[in-house]
């Protein structure tokens, strides 16, 4: 009974390392996407975490609801890319512990 519990027990922790190894490979993950024609500029991470954000002046004197509006397109832009990055990798590390995903 023991030694599947220990077997068990030994996957988890495999589980967790590979999950923190995986985090730490995607916080280091840079993506850079543009939007209203490079305009607007974001740098994500991986991990869903922006790091970096630049509006041309053009668009800083413009009107401020396209402002709103390309930011919003380059935000969900930028977010997208992140999250195929980070399940690219969640799928990879998942199939070399679970057999069938």
């Amino acid at each position: 009974m023991f030694g599947k519990f220990g077997d068990m027990m030994g996957k988890l922790q495999e589980m967790k390392q590979r999950a923190d190894e995986i985090k730490n490979k995607l916080e280091a993950t840079s993506l850079k996407t543009e939007a209203a024609g490079g305009d607007i500029k974001i740098e994500i991470n991986g991990n869903r975490k922006i790091l970096n954000l630049e509006i041309s002046a053009a668009m800083q004197h413009g009107d401020k609801d396209e402002l709103q509006e390309q930011l919003v397109v380059a935000i969900n832009k930028a977010l997208a890319a992140a999250e195929k990055v980070n399940d690219e990798e969640m799928k990879k590390a998942a199939s070399g512990l679970l057999p069938g995903m």
